[in-house]
């Protein structure tokens, strides 16, 4: 048997309790949520510089700043499955059969997994290679390691986008 108005009153108590906890919950939540997102973390900023850094070395044949930021083991795979090593690509630089007039990337996004980290985006490009123009817009990924508490490149691969 219950008393008039037990049921009402339980009722009354636990609606007063969830709107309690409803009214916090967003207060805390609008403190977590509502504040501005970091533009990246330290080490996010310092791949993309080191993304830009590289076009704008690849521009000028700078190959001090590239031999810095590509490990001595760094491949490359091509967008016809051609692997490239890092002195490969120096050379080809260097010899002038590798001339980069332009570089852009845009689109990054960055991955980090504690020394390890994977940065995708698309680079435009005004290239020729070995007298033949391979100008265009690629989609890439590089994958960087954290060597010595320096990044470097150990691996790219780029993928042609088609013109639209």
């Amino acid at each position: 048997m219950t008393f008039p108005g037990f049921r009402a009153a339980g009722f009354q108590r636990s609606a007063m309790t969830f709107a309690i906890v409803v009214v916090l919950g967003v207060a805390a939540s609008s403190t977590v949520f509502g504040q501005a997102k970091p533009k990246g973390s330290q080490v996010e900023q310092a791949l993309i510089k080191l993304e830009n850094d590289w076009n704008d070395a690849s521009v000028k044949r700078d190959l001090v700043v590239l031999g810095r930021i590509l490990a001595d083991d760094y491949v490359f795979t091509d967008t016809d499955g051609v692997i490239w090593t890092k002195a490969q690509g120096l050379e080809m630089l260097k010899s002038g059969e590798d001339v980069v007039t332009s570089a852009v990337a845009t689109d990054m996004k960055v991955r980090v997994y504690g020394s390890a980290a994977v940065v995708t985006g698309r680079n435009t490009v005004k290239e020729q290679v070995k007298g033949k123009d391979i100008s265009g817009t690629y989609a890439y990924t590089d994958t960087w390691v954290n060597r010595s508490g320096s990044w470097v490149c150990v691996a790219t691969h780029s993928s042609r986008l088609a013109h639209k």
